[in-house]
């Protein structure tokens, strides 16, 4: 792979990753010497991965080159501060309404708190700004913070710790209840000029979330990614949850980013005894996105939900990667994941499934089934499992098939248009995952945002 036209003659591919990294003393919390630590390793291994090579197992089916002929900066080196701002009356056009949440807003990777919108928290309850939280308690995310990810799958998660500087905090006591959904809002502002009116080089955000359920704790949390458009832009966000003995999380994440944005996300769980995670994955929009799933259990009898839908049309490519460890016996996972592509839409799905020697009485499942309404779309699909344990329940699948004809003909002949009959029939194959949701304002704008999407998909 060679450095495309963001490149700017720069040299080697890996030191393009360079201009996604803040200038050295940059980042909050410089003063905290274990976390100054982490970055400075972190960068290390930014320089000793590089660019993942087209060769390699993860990347196979998955070009990096439209992400990196961008020539992406880091936010606040090349785009501006200016970039950042997002007016309040844009805002509201973000919002889904009567969705009631405790709400936070991330713009570029960082918080704002003039466009958040907690109210009141439950007792044992602390939300909050990463860079506040690394301010005013940082004893509180000591031993926490980057536990969870740790060197991360790829070079993209080294990029992030090593850019660490805002995000979101969710810290809940032991038995602590979160009645009302903690919505995270990602929005992703493309640059602006300089005051001199010269363009500044697109953004990438790094923004890092955490995630931490105290035994028995439970919460509900709705990420979506969004952005008005305009112009190229990044995210390259990591979230680490953890969830102790007994806890329950339920989450929700959208990515709907505008057709100009690149999206990277590795979503890093560690579950503890008794826990249970459920997870949905809506992918729509953006123009390249890649989504890791890491999940390891950390006690016996927990339990891993996760759910997909992804729907991939002209100019897009939709890539997930699911890596589902159970080392410990008496665990059970759900991997469902369904596509939707048109026109000239790529997705991939490559998931694994690994199961350690001492992981008798694993139960594990996972299903990819993708629905291709037209000749030129394609998916690559690859769902895998590893089993060294002779006591489990596993299984694996995938599909690849396209509308029946008979019920397309049976639609149209009762007077209804081919847009509106593609859009009854997708939504039913796609239904399962949609109902799942959660709250009902959010399954209905998922709803819309999807049959508007196949409504007047190109064939």
């Amino acid at each position: 792979m060679t450095p495309g036209k963001g490149a700017q003659g720069q040299g080697s591919p890996a030191a393009l990753f360079q201009d996604w990294l803040p200038a050295a003393g940059r980042s909050t919390g410089q003063s905290l010497p274990w976390l100054a630590a982490q970055r400075v390793q972190a960068r290390a291994r930014v320089r000793e991965l590089g660019v993942p090579s087209p060769k390699s197992e993860g990347w196979r089916y998955s070009s990096l080159s439209p992400l990196l002929e961008q020539g992406f900066r880091a936010v606040g080196e090349a785009s501006g501060e200016a970039g950042s701002a997002l007016d309040p009356g844009a805002l509201q056009t973000l919002l889904i309404p009567e969705l009631r949440s405790h709400r936070v807003v991330l713009v570029n990777g960082r918080f704002d708190a003039a466009l958040s919108a907690l109210g009141t928290l439950p007792r044992g309850v602390r939300i909050g700004g990463l860079r506040d939280s690394l301010a005013r308690d940082p004893d509180a995310l000591e031993g926490l913070l980057t536990s969870v990810a740790g060197d991360g799958s790829h070079v993209f998660t080294a990029i992030n710790t090593a850019s660490l500087d805002d995000g979101v905090v969710l810290l809940m006591e032991r038995g602590a209840l979160l009645e009302e959904p903690l919505e995270v809002i990602h929005v992703a502002l493309p640059a602006s000029a300089d005051a001199r009116g010269h363009e500044l080089a697109p953004p990438v955000a790094h923004p890092r979330l955490l995630f931490s359920l105290g035994d028995g704790a439970q919460a509900e949390i709705i990420e979506r990614y969004v952005g008005p458009g305009g112009g190229p832009s990044c995210t390259n966000a990591v979230v680490e949850i953890a969830l102790g003995r007994g806890a329950l999380l339920r989450h929700r994440r959208i990515q709907d980013e505008h057709a100009d944005g690149f999206h990277l996300s590795g979503v890093y769980l560690s579950q503890g005894a008794d826990s249970r995670y459920e997870g949905i994955n809506i992918g729509l929009g953006g123009r390249w996105a890649r989504t890791d799933l890491v999940m390891r259990f950390t006690g016996e009898h927990a339990e891993c939900d996760l759910r997909g839908l992804y729907l991939a049309g002209d100019r897009q490519l939709l890539d997930y990667h699911l890596d589902v460890h159970h080392g410990l016996p008496h665990c059970a996972s759900r991997e469902n994941f369904k596509g939707i592509l048109f026109g000239k839409g790529r997705a991939v799905f490559d998931g694994l499934v690994y199961v350690a020697p001492d992981a008798q009485k694993t139960d594990a499942a996972m299903s990819n089934r993708n629905l291709i309404l037209s000749p030129n779309a394609e998916v690559d699909t690859k769902p895998q499992l590893e089993i060294y344990a002779d006591d489990v329940k596993c299984s694996h699948g995938t599909t690849v098939g396209q509308i029946e004809p008979e019920m397309l003909f049976y639609l149209r002949s009762r007077g209804i248009s081919a847009g509106l009959a593609r859009r009854m029939l997708c939504l039913g194959f796609a239904g399962e995952i949609i109902d799942g949701l959660g709250p009902a304002a959010l399954r209905e704008h998922v709803t819309e945002q999807v049959g508007a999407r196949l409504e007047q998909a190109p064939l």
